[in-house]
């Protein structure tokens, strides 16, 4: 038991009543938090070390990494300490941190896809022009953009959220202080919240998705117009990664978001919370490397400059 009389932060419930659900569920998250760590930080470090990954393409990957890393890193060693340990307290700063961290990565990430697809746009349709149109000054002013735009959405929202009444319960049913769950321990009317957060969703989601939709339908026309199979292949293999990436990421997002009628219960809506923050940045890596041939001759190069050196 734990005496929150005058405790001021949060008690994450997540599984409670489940305990042999809730350590499945644990082992789970680490394991995929560990190949979210190794497979990241590989993309961020051969794209920084190799000169033949120093194209708009993979700074824009980079990105993607470092977001995955930071976005997995926000929620997963406090998930694991309140799981494994019996305090599962937060405070009502850490708290506030995290939902902050958790909706600027999410926006960013929604928006950084849709720049990579630009990327992919200008890469199939503008071959010859690709490089001076994807230059270093617009590829670092749309990724500035895309963490300007977070930050604006996160300022707009999550002090509103954390300022709700909630007489007294500290209680939140997640994993995580995630905004739905914080919404939900209210003591008000909270319809005025639930309709900012839904319209800031259909802004930052649905925007760049149809974004996304548009580059590639011209991309589609692109390739159709390319008479080699061999050519067609090529062109198509440079999106494949992306568009799976995207399906995954935006599915999970609208269906827990967006969807129309009922919104999912909140034992489904952690396991998808679950899934969009912590197994799908662990799965990016996976799906833009395993593929990639560019990066598996980075690897290659890496390991034979090291063999060099310790043979001298």
């Amino acid at each position: 038991m734990i005496n929150d009389s005058y405790f001021g932060g949060f008690i994450l419930l997540g599984f409670t009543g489940q305990p042999q659900m809730e350590m499945i569920i644990s082992w789970v998250v680490f394991f995929f938090y560990i190949i979210a760590l190794m497979g990241n930080m590989v993309i961020i470090l051969l794209s920084f070390l190799d000169d033949h990954l120093q194209t708009p393409k993979y700074y824009f990957l980079r990105s993607l990494a470092i977001l995955d890393l930071c976005y997995t890193t926000n929620i997963v060693p406090q998930m694991l300490v309140n799981i494994w340990g019996k305090d599962k307290r937060i405070t009502f700063g850490g708290c506030a941190f995290q939902l902050f961290t958790d909706m600027v990565l999410s926006s960013v990430e929604c928006i950084l896809l849709a720049v990579m697809s630009y990327d992919r746009f200008n890469a199939v349709c503008k071959p010859l022009h690709y490089m001076t149109i994807m230059n270093s000054q617009l590829c670092q002013g749309l990724v500035g953009t895309a963490w300007v735009v977070g930050v604006i959405n996160c300022m707009i929202i999550s002090p509103y959220a954390m300022s709700l009444p909630r007489c007294g319960n500290h209680h939140l049913d997640h994993f995580f202080c995630e905004m739905s769950a914080m919404i939900k321990i209210a003591c008000v009317d909270t319809t005025a919240m639930e309709v900012t957060t839904f319209a800031m969703c259909l802004i930052i989601v649905l925007a760049p998705l149809f974004l996304i939709l548009v580059s590639y339908g011209f991309i589609a026309v692109a390739v159709l117009k390319i008479k080699s199979a061999t050519g067609r292949q090529k062109a198509f293999g440079t999106c494949s990664s992306h568009l799976i990436v995207v399906s995954i990421f935006y599915g999970t997002v609208i269906y827990m978001y967006i969807q129309p009628g009922n919104s999912p219960n909140q034992n489904e809506g952690k396991l998808l919370s679950i899934f969009y923050s912590i197994v799908t940045p662990s799965m990016n890596p996976l799906i833009y490397t395993l593929r990639n041939k560019e990066f598996k001759g980075a690897i290659k190069r890496l390991i034979g400059k090291k063999q060099v050196l310790w043979k001298q």
